[in-house]
């Protein structure tokens, strides 16, 4: 736990300074302007970003650029249709966190999680703090908190509305601690409809490293013209990182709509395709 509190500060320090970035990349700041931003010493901040990031500032600065989101998805486009074309879309197969997503029963659906037994509770992440909930059957929800720790709670409530919630904070870090650091292997107890799930599934098929746009996503349903509903279906995800629509971006290679921060899924994309490549 004490290192994933340690990475949850770095994170801080590292999705401010990607604001940063963003905010002055035309005027291109130095290493030292950008360390002196966020009160460290040049040598200090590189040792921290790359200690957490794997790569240079400047490497990461890059693949957060357009030009690269645009490339990269071509590239990710062709990995994720030849996996398809070879039968690989089992998530054991293409998915680093190898999950199996269980749909609520039609019952529980309509009753908002009446009787389902929830345990939850805020824990530390290398992306900073997030809200994790889990039933027998699997986890029910992962969202990461910034400043609003209510709309969190919120969104979390209005899905199991009927649910009854158990706080358990040392489980929950647990449970976080199993996902980031152990990398064990997890089912996934969601509510939704039959076809938001099967968007659900389709992200799973999205390796790690690579990104798909909201077409490949519509494509790989049989569903070609309902990009528009794939997006929706996307943005009604209520796991995060289990379920990878950070991966998913816009055929322009822009980076926007996701719930929990753009900043966030920049750093999502950047760290795990830098890491692929590393």
């Amino acid at each position: 736990m004490d290192t994933l509190l340690t990475e949850s500060e770095n994170y801080k320090k590292i999705e401010k300074v990607i604001k940063y970035m963003d905010e002055n990349f035309k005027e291109q700041p130095s290493i030292d302007t950008i360390a002196s931003y966020v009160g460290m010493s040049k040598y200090h901040f590189i040792r921290v970003f790359k200690e957490y990031v794997g790569v240079t500032p400047m490497q990461f600065l890059q693949s957060i650029t357009l030009n690269y989101a645009k490339e990269h998805l071509k590239e990710s486009k062709s990995i994720l249709d030849s996996a398809l074309d070879m039968g690989l879309s089992s998530p054991s197969r293409l998915h680093d966190l190898f999950v199996n997503i269980i749909g609520v029963t039609p019952k529980e659906y309509k009753e908002l999680g009446k009787n389902v037994k929830i345990t939850y509770g805020i824990g530390a992440t290398p992306f900073g703090e997030a809200l994790i909930a889990f039933t027998k059957r699997g986890v029910s929800y992962l969202g990461f908190i910034d400043n609003n720790k209510e709309a969190i709670f919120q969104r979390f409530k209005e899905i199991w509305a009927k649910a009854d919630l158990i706080e358990d904070t040392k489980k929950a870090q647990e449970f976080l601690d199993s996902i980031f650091v152990d990398k064990k292997k997890f089912d996934l107890y969601v509510k939704g409809t039959n076809f938001q799930i099967n968007v659900w599934k389709a992200l799973l098929n999205v390796p790690n490293g690579a990104i798909a746009s909201y077409q490949d996503i519509a494509n790989s349903i049989n569903k070609p013209k309902a990009v528009r509903a794939v997006a929706s279906a996307i943005g009604s995800n209520h796991i995060g990182y289990l379920i990878p629509c950070h991966r998913v971006l816009a055929k322009s290679g822009a980076m926007s709509g996701y719930r929990w921060g753009v900043e966030r899924k920049k750093i999502l994309v950047a760290y795990e395709a830098l890491k692929n490549e590393n």
